[in-house]
């Protein structure tokens, strides 16, 4: 539904909003000469302190939030730089992942296992690997007794490292 514009004597349709006050739920209907005028003059930090200003656009930027949490976040900020200006060696450096001993990464490759595998695709593997190597199974005469020593030395190993029984 178009309105009248709200401008005194005016008689065109009123198509477009200006505010009427800061809370921003309440609007004018002008036309667009009067809407022009009238937002050209208004202004929505009129009486307003610097001090006010500055809350209310940090209210509007970051949501509410309460002064203890400001401050806390700032000291937690001015410690961060303390410690990148003081301890700039720290952050420098990346830290060095841990690395797995090379028995354990042994055993995965020779499960044709990721690092990164689970116990359970490790018992996985295993089951289908012994199946396809033990010596009563195997149907090829190319697999040795010793392809499944291999197979059952690396599930030891990852075994004793997961902390199996």
């Amino acid at each position: 539904m178009i309105k009248k514009c709200d401008f005194p004597g005016c008689t065109r349709a009123g198509t477009c909003r200006a505010p009427k006050n800061r809370e921003l739920r309440e609007y004018w209907a002008f036309c667009q000469e009067h809407a022009a005028e009238y937002n050209k003059n208004w202004n929505y930090y009129a009486n307003m302190t610097p001090q006010e200003i500055e809350e209310d656009w940090e209210q509007q930027t970051f949501g509410p939030s309460t002064r203890r949490e400001s401050k806390q976040d700032t000291a937690d900020y001015i410690k961060f730089l303390n410690d990148f200006l003081s301890g700039r060696d720290t952050f420098d450096h990346t830290p060095k992942k841990p690395s797995l001993p090379s028995a354990i990464i042994t055993a995965f490759k020779t499960l044709n296992l990721p690092i990164t595998a689970s116990w359970r695709e490790i018992g996985t593997r295993y089951r289908t690997l012994a199946k396809k190597y033990h010596p009563d199974t195997a149907t090829a005469t190319t697999h040795t007794g010793a392809d499944f020593a291999r197979i059952s030395d690396a599930y030891q190993t990852l075994r004793q490292y997961f902390g199996k029984k």
